[in-house]
């Protein structure tokens, strides 16, 4: 176990954790009973010959199994590493994980002390009622090659990085201050595809009057929902336009970017985060590591724009 000393170091000091005292704090005030009533759930879930309580307690309690995720989210530090730190057995830091890990990605994204978004209906209903642009464009995250002998093997290599990875879509507003992640798809579906799969096109079809911009992957959606998903320009010459269009497209392309790079900073902030950058873990973990980071990079937004209410 770390010292008193040892764990105020750690939550004092931003570049540990990627997060403020503040944020960590409250953390381990909504977190922790969660974690202590579905631990106490597992316990009471399996026939025992012993009552609830009784042998050897936690060596790790909640707040440095809180920290050992943060900081294995953040820098990607392995378990081996994590449990020579905190003092315990590599498997019960691996256990720690995987049990804090799902709590954090239920949070959803911050956007107000009082506000959270967990669906994507939720974020176009937030941006109609406040009628702020969002915006949306896919990352790729590279993960481990699957086994050979898989018959969906194949669906995991990118077609513009030729690696494999998975694919989610990120959704900001006007600032780039993050609204919504995605869960991950194989790495060769199309940003288009994606986006229909998740139900966009009818929630901005059918929901409130709110603009989108995306890149020129997701070309065409605005046609399909109404012209509120506003693209790149179309080019109409493929050859020997005159000189007044290539002005006119040049001026249009470069206005259309400059609103839309404000996602491209979101998805920056994301991949801060090692986890992110590239996932080592197993596939079937990734999308609680994915709205894990989402929630906690939103949540300390939140705190840095709303200090006095924090």
């Amino acid at each position: 176990m770390v010292g008193n000393v040892t764990r105020r170091a750690i939550i004092s000091d931003r570049r540990i954790t990627g997060l403020s005292a503040v944020v960590i704090a409250e953390l381990v005030a909504e977190v922790g009973p969660l974690w202590h009533e579905r631990h106490q759930a597992r316990l009471a879930s399996r026939p025992r010959k012993r009552a609830l309580g009784a042998g050897a307690k936690h060596r790790m309690v909640f707040i440095d199994r809180l920290l050992a995720t943060l900081v294995n989210l953040r820098h990607g530090v392995t378990h081996d590493v994590l449990a020579c730190w905190f003092g315990v057995d590599r498997s019960t830091v691996t256990r720690a994980i995987g049990e804090v890990r799902p709590l954090l990605a239920e949070r959803g994204c911050t956007i107000s002390p009082d506000v959270r978004l967990r669906t994507l209906a939720e974020v176009v209903g937030h941006l109609g009622e406040t009628g702020k642009t969002g915006i949306i464009d896919g990352t790729e995250i590279r993960v481990r090659r699957p086994a050979v002998g898989r018959k969906d093997r194949d669906k995991f290599i990118s077609g513009k990085n030729k690696q494999n990875a998975v694919k989610a879509m990120v959704f900001t507003d006007g600032d780039g201050r993050l609204l919504f992640c995605s869960p991950t798809e194989p790495g060769s579906r199309a940003d288009i595809t994606h986006a229909r799969e998740l139900g966009l096109v009818k929630l901005l079809a059918d929901g409130p009057a709110v603009e989108i911009l995306a890149d020129a992957d997701y070309q065409g959606l605005g046609a399909e929902t109404g012209g509120r998903a506003v693209t790149p320009p179309h080019r109409k010459f493929k050859k020997n336009a005159p000189d007044w269009y290539e002005e006119m497209h040049e001026r249009q392309r470069k206005a259309h970017s400059s609103r839309r790079i404000r996602v491209e900073h979101g998805i920056a902030h994301l991949k801060n985060w090692r986890a992110l950058a590239r996932h080592l873990g197993r596939r079937e973990h990734i999308d609680d590591t994915v709205q894990a980071i989402a929630g906690l990079l939103s949540r300390q937004q939140t705190a840095d724009l709303f200090p006095a209410r924090t």
